[in-house]
């Protein structure tokens, strides 16, 4: 006799989504411990964690409701993934970027600075993803980046992320909040999110620089 798990649909992809969790910590642990055990290399740990930090984000959003709680839901499966713990929920960025950041910031820019315009980075690209384009949804997303990027003092005033998180903040301004992004509009945003995102990787000081 077939046993089900679920009794619907929204039942049945809660459960798909639970179990995608679950995999994305394990994956994140063993990750960890490659990366540790330098069985893979920098460049390769970042670009997969990366990936499996922004899967997180995005399932997380979408189970908030039915997983209010990232650790508790670690303890009850007895999953012992301490380092994933520490890497998508503590940190929410790789190690690379947390020792990049670490080894060059100087006073006055923290690698914590560094990690929350990461964070604000995939947020804000998570949050198109997710067809949340209204502009009461983008404007705060988009608010908290453009804060975080002007607390670093080794962006250049004209950084590129800068320049175009403050043209968008001004275009939004002008709308309603219930308005919502063109197709287009939100295609355009992403793609200077993403342009952004790889020139505030490549403006971060690497070791011995």
């Amino acid at each position: 006799m077939e046993v089900k798990l679920w009794n619907d649909k929204r039942e049945r992809v809660m459960y798909d989504n639970l179990a995608d969790l679950f995999a994305i910590i394990k994956a994140t642990e063993k990750l960890e411990k490659a990366y540790v055990r330098d069985i893979i290399s920098a460049s390769e740990y970042e670009k997969e964690c990366q990936k499996l930090i922004a899967q997180f984000k995005t399932l997380s959003s979408t189970l908030k409701d039915a997983v209010p709680n990232v650790e508790r839901f670690h303890d009850t499966y007895k999953m012992d993934c301490p380092a994933a713990l520490n890497r998508l929920v503590t940190s929410g960025v790789p190690a690379t970027v947390e020792h990049r950041a670490a080894a060059a910031m100087s006073t006055a820019s923290s690698a914590a600075v560094v990690a929350e315009c990461v964070q604000n980075f995939i947020t804000a690209m998570d949050s198109l993803k997710l067809n949340m384009v209204a502009v009461d949804q983008v404007h705060p997303v988009l608010s908290d980046l453009s804060s975080s990027l002007n607390k670093l003092s080794i962006l250049p005033v004209d950084f590129e992320g800068k320049t175009k998180m403050s043209e968008w903040l001004s275009r939004l301004s002008k709308m309603g909040a219930a308005d919502e992004l063109t197709e287009q509009q939100a295609r355009q945003l992403h793609f200077d999110l993403d342009s952004s995102y790889n020139s505030f990787m490549a403006a971060l000081p690497t070791d011995g620089n």
